[in-house]
């Protein structure tokens, strides 16, 4: 059985972090200080899991299966259960954002897809809140989603935008389907796909069309103190937020403005922008409801087997030309909007 790479997936970049380790406010610097040693930790405990770990199910197929575990504000993993597909409401919000929010991804994979679960065979979901304390980060560690509280100087609890809660489990359903290596291009496509997923995803819960959407990752997770509006933006990558603290987002919409850099695992959370992009011009062209042409086309090239661990973006581009024509025709809207949305961001593909 092929190993697949289980690697930490944070929603929050390091080089924010880093311009948060530096600030004078001594509260806003411990915290971040705090987070970046602890997810230091996790990427070095990385490992390799396999599609074994996939058990038998006890209930149908297209049903989910849901654990939420709370570590109250310590680091041990998973933490105690709080609630199970099924429970009712807990009188924590977070324990119960967490819940809706695995469902929700639940559910456009399934109805969107036909795919039971981010492995396709009912792979229950996981979660675990109010990890560590002052925690900014949410990441998904390869087997469960983590959310920590925030800080809330900077950040408020990681729950509260459901496309976070979409985006981390986006890395899950990588993880069991082209396996992108965590580097360079192939690392920034896969932190494109789940900022894919988690926009399509809100969009979904808020029954919005491409145009209605604000196609923003993470709004309402900063708090009032920080100028910006949300993590990236995928209308407009690079204007997501301008404070003082954080500094400019530094994400590309194009090749043009590509950023070569070592840190950040080749910067794939800042060059993540140019499929982003992409995505973002591809939906809008077709019109409608985003995650049906537009996701659908992203979803067969994830799913298609053609796409390699290492692939760049031209290789991604190519290949969602292959799976707009075999699906809807060569020389259709899907055709011709795919070849414009990459040549506007400046990827071939051909």
């Amino acid at each position: 059985m092929t190993p697949l790479h289980r690697v930490f997936c944070g929603i929050i970049p390091p080089h924010l972090l880093d311009q948060l380790a530096q600030a004078p406010d001594a509260a806003v610097a411990d915290a971040a200080r705090r987070t970046l040693v602890a997810d230091a930790g996790h990427r070095t405990g990385r490992s390799l899991t396999t599609a074994a770990r996939t058990a038998a199910r006890s209930v149908p197929a297209g049903t989910p299966r849901r654990t939420v575990c709370d570590a109250e504000n310590h680091t041990r993993l998973p933490g105690r259960k709080v609630r199970g597909e099924g429970d009712d409401p807990t009188r924590d919000a977070t324990v119960n954002r967490a819940y809706a929010g695995l469902g929700a991804t639940f559910e456009l994979l399934l109805a969107a897809y036909g795919r039971d679960s981010i492995d396709g065979s009912g792979l229950p979901l996981d979660a675990t809140v109010h990890y560590d304390r002052d925690y900014g980060n949410a990441f998904w560690n390869g087997e469960r989603m983590v959310f920590g509280d925030g800080d809330g100087e900077i950040f408020r609890d990681f729950t509260l935008p459901v496309d976070v809660i979409a985006h981390e489990l986006g890395h899950g359903l990588t993880q069991y389907t082209a396996n992108l290596a965590y580097f360079s291009q192939p690392g920034a496509l896969n932190e494109s796909v789940s900022d894919v997923l988690g926009s399509l995803v809100k969009q979904h819960v808020l029954g919005q069309t491409a145009d209605q959407a604000d196609w923003l990752i993470g709004a309402g997770l900063f708090t009032e103190r920080v100028e910006g509006t949300a993590l990236r933006s995928m209308k407009a990558p690079g204007t997501a937020y301008d404070d003082d603290l954080l500094g400019k987002d530094p994400q590309p919409a194009t090749m043009d403005d590509y950023v070569h850099t070592g840190r950040d695992n080749g910067g794939v959370h800042i060059n993540s922008g140019i499929p982003n992009h992409a995505f973002y011009l591809l939906a809008t062209a077709l019109g409608g409801h985003a995650w049906e042409r537009a996701g659908q086309i992203w979803y067969d090239v994830l799913t298609g087997g053609e796409l390699r661990e290492t692939a760049d973006f031209a290789d991604f581009a190519r290949l969602t030309l292959a799976a707009a024509r075999e699906r809807y025709g060569e020389g259709g809207a899907e055709d011709r909007a795919v070849v414009k949305a990459w040549s506007t961001v400046g990827v071939p593909t051909r």
